[in-house]
């Protein structure tokens, strides 16, 4: 069996019946025409200008530290009256 160079002016061989696919329009139109980016609408908009947006997440960021503070507090409080009952019932006996 005999191989024999290809030099680049030759033709990619093809299969009969087979068409060469054109690669360079597939990947054109997946990659070149992607959608302009819109402008920002409603809430976006509304939020967007002049910080609004850090405005909100700083509140929710108090409202979950406000949340999680107070779980704690009364983790501590149920705590100590759990070690209040404990001591009642141990100086009963």
């Amino acid at each position: 069996m005999t191989i024999h160079p290809l030099r680049p002016s030759d033709p990619p061989a093809l299969r009969p019946g087979q068409e060469r696919p054109d690669t360079t329009t597939a990947y054109d139109s997946t990659w070149a025409e992607q959608p302009d980016a819109s402008a920002p609408e409603g809430l976006d908009r509304l939020m967007g200008q002049d910080g609004k947006i850090y405005v909100v997440l700083a509140v929710v960021l108090l409202i979950w530290i406000g949340v999680v503070a107070l779980l704690y507090r009364t983790d501590r409080q149920i705590d100590e009256l759990e070690r209040r009952v404990d001591r009642s019932i141990s100086e009963d006996e």
